[in-house]
């Protein structure tokens, strides 16, 4: 039970390393924005972790990561990225966020791999939805084609502005990456699941049982 334990946070240590070093500014080219191990990160802690390290975990590594991005921005790029608008449309990430969170919380460590990387992609498609009809509507870098009708939103959702890969390469990159991650991070818990000895299953069934709350009859007396 204690190697399992161990096994699915060194995992989960190690998946959010490859999410960190993801973000790194330069890693990836324009090509793949968007690709990115978050949506899985997300997906999978809600599915394998519980209680409050399920939330603060993949939250709490987000947080990390923005804040040393938006200093990069800020100090190398000169962008004004602690503009209310701009940090508005960033706490809509973090909506998107724990709405792949509270999906994985749907979902089972037992569940098929194909019901995973199922909602692996259902969760990859939400965030892409939730986070660009944000852009769509705070606009925070004033984008002219995000006019406020329903044109604007289906370029946001589409197209995207100049400047930028269309944002049809978001979505793609968006659900190949969620995807991917999903199955990797899925795979690893279900191969360290079937490595476990038939010993550390039984105790860790046993360690799951509820107590009986009924007292025995000649315990009553």
């Amino acid at each position: 039970m204690l190697r399992s334990v161990k096994g699915k946070i060194g995992s989960l240590l190690l998946f959010i390393l490859v999410f960190a070093v993801s973000r790194i500014p330069g890693m990836l080219s324009q090509e793949f924005a968007n690709f990115s191990a978050a949506y899985a990160l997300a997906f999978c802690a809600g599915v394998y972790f519980k209680g409050r390290m399920a939330w603060w975990l993949p939250l709490g590594a987000m947080v990390i990561t923005d804040i040393g991005l938006n200093m990069y921005y800020w100090l190398y790029k000169g962008w004004n990225v602690w503009e209310l608008p701009v940090l508005k449309y960033q706490l809509f990430n973090y909506a998107a966020f724990v709405v792949l969170i509270w999906l994985g919380r749907r979902f089972k460590p037992q569940s098929s791999f194909v019901g995973l990387l199922g909602g692996g992609l259902l969760g990859a498609l939400l965030f892409y939805f939730i986070t660009n009809t944000a852009s769509w509507f705070f606009n925070p870098f004033q984008n002219p084609e995000y006019s406020k009708d329903l044109m604007g939103w289906l370029t946001a959702l589409i197209k995207g502005t100049r400047g930028w890969p269309e944002t049809w390469q978001f979505f793609r990159n968006t659900m190949l990456s969620g995807g991917l991650f999903t199955a990797l991070f899925v795979g690893a818990m279900k191969l360290s699941a079937a490595a476990e000895s038939p010993r550390e299953k039984v105790a860790g069934s046993k360690s799951e049982e509820p107590e009986n709350e009924d007292a025995p009859e000649e315990a009553k007396a």
